[in-house]
């Protein structure tokens, strides 16, 4: 008899931990739903069993390492195993790095990097003594490509890259049968722009083009499903990545004059705006942002090795080209 499916998401209360969660549920496995606002879980929850699931919530801060262990462990105990975990949880502030305060910087590298950290060695020690189970962190193509006014969150996803590869390395190294991928995001339509706290006097917006938070998770699946080393969502995502590793000079420019005003929506009022980066604003907010009209229908992850052999049989088509050339000018002469 086949076992059931076990998986865990953090950060799914909202965003596209809920569409994950919505996904999960659909494939009829057993979900366990890690946030910290009641509210968008129970919501979740309710969500997974109408599509045939079942869901397990676990109010969680990422941040609380001993509450990410505890959440593993009640996991196991209630399921037995864990096969999939997804550290997708995260939050941001959007300000002149000068503008943030020691105190900010340290709450967004907590969740955003140490969040994930915490998940991935709460599911390590399940997953080591089964050699088995996938872990998918999620990522942004502001890993490798840092943009103003997001320094805090820039830098903690560049963080969890730099710790991914490290443990693939380990897990390599003891042949382990434990799958490591990092999925790197565009902009996607999620409620995150309404809950993170701006300094910036004007309402956060994403850099469009802007992606569906379902269409975005069907393709994150995809990749807990297949297990590449990493996985680039969408072509905006590749290119920013690609044309940073290609002129970073060049990169750091365009973002100065383009990546500032277009992160900047209606001005803020007078009153103070709730955000959630020290405590949940807890009330259902859905998967789904205010940019329905901007969102961009469909989009498709490629495997970081795909692009890696395009990338190197384009080379060697130039090299010869240039070997052609050179060869049909030495003739001439």
């Amino acid at each position: 008899m086949t076992r059931p499916h076990v998986s865990v998401v953090t950060g799914a209360s909202a965003g596209v931990g809920r569409a994950l969660a919505r996904e999960l549920g659909a494939r009829g496995g057993r979900v366990a739903l890690l946030a910290r606002g009641q509210a968008g879980l129970d919501a979740a929850a309710a969500e997974i069993e109408d599509y045939g699931g079942e869901a397990m919530v676990l109010p969680t801060d990422v941040a609380d390492a001993d509450q990410v262990f505890a959440a593993a462990e009640a996991v196991v105990t209630r399921w037995g195993h864990i096969d999939l975990w997804i550290n997708n949880a995260m939050a941001t502030i959007f300000s002149r790095v000068w503008d943030v305060s020691p105190a900010e910087f340290k709450r967004v590298t907590e969740v955003t990097y140490l969040g994930q950290v915490n998940g991935t060695l709460a599911a390590l020690p399940h997953m080591r003594a089964q050699n088995h189970g996938t872990i998918v962190q999620v990522g942004s193509a502001l890993a490798y490509r840092s943009i103003p006014l997001q320094s805090a969150y820039c830098g903690a996803k560049a963080a969890v890259r730099g710790f991914t590869d490290s443990l693939r390395s380990e897990l390599d190294h003891d042949s382990s049968a434990i799958r490591l991928t990092m999925v790197h995001l565009p902009a996607v339509n999620t409620p995150q722009f309404d809950w993170a706290r701006s300094l910036m006097g004007a309402q956060p917006q994403p850099v469009p083009p802007i992606f569906s938070p379902h269409d975005v998770a069907r393709q994150i699946l995809r990749a807990a499903d297949t297990g590449p080393r990493e996985m680039w969502i969408g072509a905006p995502a590749v290119e920013s990545i690609l044309g940073t590793l290609a002129m970073p000079a060049i990169m750091d420019r365009m973002m100065a004059r383009k990546a500032w005003d277009s992160q900047m929506g209606a001005p803020l009022g007078q009153d103070a705006r709730p955000d959630n980066l020290f405590t949940p604003v807890d009330r259902d907010m859905g998967a789904e942002g205010r940019f329905g009209a901007r969102t961009r229908d469909g989009v498709t992850g490629v495997a970081v090795g795909t692009v890696r052999i395009a990338m190197a049989a384009a080379g060697v088509a130039g090299l010869v080209g240039t070997g052609y050339l050179i060869s049909q000018a030495a003739r001439r002469r």
